[in-house]
């Protein structure tokens, strides 16, 4: 069965770009409801987003994407070739990231791909400058990359959605 988020009604969830969490407008405060709804939160082939909470389905209204990057930990020494990226997400968890998912989306924000099924994740500002500060420029392609265990990722533009 095939589950479009335009056909469920509304569950009255709206997350906005920040990745704060509103229901009918008011702020979700409580961790563990909104744990429970990233624990439910699906993306239907077009890629927007509904709640599936046992039989129960809902569409949810996301601003930008539903998950937020808050900050950025980089591991691993470029000697031993064991570097990695790790990235705190809004759900509290912390992820490792694939550096070709790296790009930059409308109004220059920085985006990557998270959580099985490649979810979009937008850099918040505080964390867009920890992550730029690891960038290098490539003068003759004019553009940005992370390097990393000897490689170049390139910060492509692209639609992230």
């Amino acid at each position: 069965m095939i589950i479009k988020a335009e056909d469920l009604p509304p569950s009255f969830i709206r997350i906005d770009k920040e990745g704060t969490w509103y229901y009918k407008g008011n702020e979700m405060f409580r961790k563990d409801i909104v744990k429970l709804f990233y624990e439910g939160l699906r993306r239907d082939e077009s890629g927007r987003y509904y709640i599936e909470l046992d039989n129960d389905r809902a569409s949810l209204e996301v601003e930008d994407t539903a998950y937020v990057v808050r900050a950025v930990y980089r591991f691993g020494t470029r000697e031993e070739g064991n570097e990695r990226i790790a990235v705190l997400l809004n759900d509290e968890t912390l992820e490792e990231i694939d550096c070709g998912t790296l790009c930059i989306g409308r109004e220059n924000i920085l985006y990557c791909r998270v959580k099985p099924g490649g979810h979009p994740a937008r850099f918040l500002r505080p964390s867009y400058y920890q992550m730029a500060a690891h960038f290098d420029y490539d003068e003759s392609l004019d553009s940005y990359y992370l390097p990393l265990n000897g490689q170049r990722y390139y910060i492509a533009e692209r639609d992230v959605n």
